[in-house]
């Protein structure tokens, strides 16, 4: 129910407009959220760099539906690129289509998207395709297949908790797209998504195998750790990340062939773990002003962040 609550909220326009306002709402978030601009996350980034993690950079922002706001959002993308190249930092971008302009003007949203893979192919930086709620899963395969054409790198996430994702998986894996897999963080009715969390873990594992047994020899513009392996688990349910390194060791896959990713601010001691142990581990960084939705979804995770925001009112 507090899942629930929390999914619900993420979405509800008077609770955004009244929690932006409470101070101890961003001290809360700002532990997940890395700065309101794009600097700040890269200081942040760097520094991350420096120890050893990889990076997800993302400019956070949705369901845009105004033409400013769309145009703005990927002005911020193309900018975020040009920084990354320039501070040499290990970084890729996340997107998301709705952030675009996607959902009131998909002509608006392929110009936009046409003006962020030229940055890309300038940069030679990938930009990975973050997937949104069930809604819009047919558009946003599709248009990252689109993507793929016009820049090789491109890669999607996946969502367990979807009946659909399996076969989603080959329909972009005989595309040789990247894959970063996760469970999937949205109020799905259970008509197309799976309501037990035991199956979502059991499919996480079951296409997480399915992605690297394939073992696919996709073109990389090169070997940098800049752009992706085929798949990335991101998850900080350890079973999940000892089930795939399980399977990987058993099946004589190496550490490089695949990158564990955690968030920004949850399970250091995970990541600093495996990092030590020699595996790949990227951290996927949000920033930015449109922190809310984010946050909220965040809280629906884990009841540990639960109190960690209510603390924060005390303080």
């Amino acid at each position: 129910m507090l899942r629930i609550l929390f999914l619900y909220l993420s979405k509800a326009k008077w609770a955004n407009n009244l929690i932006t306002h409470w101070g101890f709402a961003w001290r809360a978030a700002s532990r997940f959220v890395a700065g309101e601009d794009n600097e700040q996350a890269l200081i942040i980034a760097s520094q991350l760099n420096s120890e050893g993690f990889r990076i997800a950079l993302d400019p956070l922002g949705e369901h845009t539906n105004t033409t400013d706001a769309a145009i703005a959002a990927a002005d911020e993308i193309v900018g975020l690129l040009d920084k990354i190249n320039q501070n040499s930092v290990n970084s890729y971008v996340s997107i998301k289509l709705s952030q675009l302009g996607l959902l009131f003007d998909e002509t608006l949203c392929y110009s936009l998207l046409k003006k962020i893979l030229l940055k890309a192919k300038e940069t030679g930086l990938f930009i990975r395709v973050d997937m949104e709620d069930s809604s819009i899963t047919n558009k946003t395969i599709e248009t990252t297949i689109w993507m793929r054409s016009i820049y090789q790198n491109v890669g999607v996430v996946i969502q367990s908790y979807l009946y659909r994702s399996e076969s989603d998986v080959f329909t972009v894996l005989k595309e040789l797209i990247p894959v970063r897999m996760v469970k999937g963080a949205y109020n799905e009715p259970k008509e197309v998504a799976y309501p037990n969390k035991a199956d979502v873990n059991e499919n996480f594992d079951k296409l997480s195998q399915i992605i690297l047994k394939s073992n696919l020899k996709f073109q990389k513009l090169d070997s940098s750790p800049l752009h992706p392996p085929i798949l990335a688990i991101a998850t900080h349910d350890e079973p999940r990340i000892k089930n795939l390194l399980d399977f990987a060791r058993i099946n004589g896959f190496e550490k490089l062939d695949f990158e564990i990713q955690m968030l920004y601010g949850i399970r250091r001691d995970l990541q600093e773990k495996y990092l030590d142990l020699g595996y790949p581990v990227r951290i996927y960084i949000p920033y930015g002003t449109h922190w809310y939705p984010y946050f909220m979804r965040r809280l629906a995770e884990r009841p540990a962040n639960v109190w960690f925001f209510l603390s924060n009112i005390f303080k």
